[in-house]
């Protein structure tokens, strides 16, 4: 719009005559209204990629491996009372009592069961592979920047 009045206010002062026998003057004053709008300019984009990478490892552990070797041992005595579980180092022995029928009762030894625990250790040896990722960010040119470009170029 083109303002007459050079950016001033414009006011305007009319007289009305009435059939009134006083006659009344009125004074009209303009009112200025403002408006606002709100508008979504896109200034840029980013485009997030991800990228798997991998990477070996050597693995080089000590692996613990326990077994047990059972060994049954043939003893063939009386005895007088029932004997307990008993360990002897790192062996466990387990009394087998048979009950013999006589003329009287008697306790007799048939055998003992031996377990022996026996600890080795390995080495492990081995290779795997191993992924990582990393983010990647790559400015993309908007529309509006396009659109800039363009006429900063006719400009010129």
């Amino acid at each position: 719009m083109s303002d007459p009045n050079g950016g001033g206010r414009e006011r305007s002062f009319s007289e009305h005559s009435s059939s009134n026998s006083t006659g009344n003057l009125k004074l009209t004053l303009l009112a200025e209204d403002l408006s606002v709008e709100k508008e979504v300019v896109e200034t840029g984009r980013v485009r997030v990629s991800k990228r798997t990478h991998t990477r070996e490892v050597v693995i080089d552990e000590d692996l613990l491996k326990e077994s047990a070797e059972i060994e049954t041992i043939q003893i063939g005595r009386q005895i007088f009372e029932m004997p307990m579980v008993r360990h002897e180092g790192e062996t466990t022995i387990i009394p087998i009592v048979e009950e013999v029928l006589h003329t009287e009762r008697r306790l007799f030894l048939k055998e003992e069961v031996r377990i022996t625990r026996k600890k080795t250790t390995d080495q492990f040896h081995d290779r795997v592979t191993l992924r990582y990722q990393e983010a990647v960010v790559t400015r993309v040119q908007s529309t509006s920047e396009a659109v800039d470009n363009q006429s900063t170029n006719e400009r010129k």
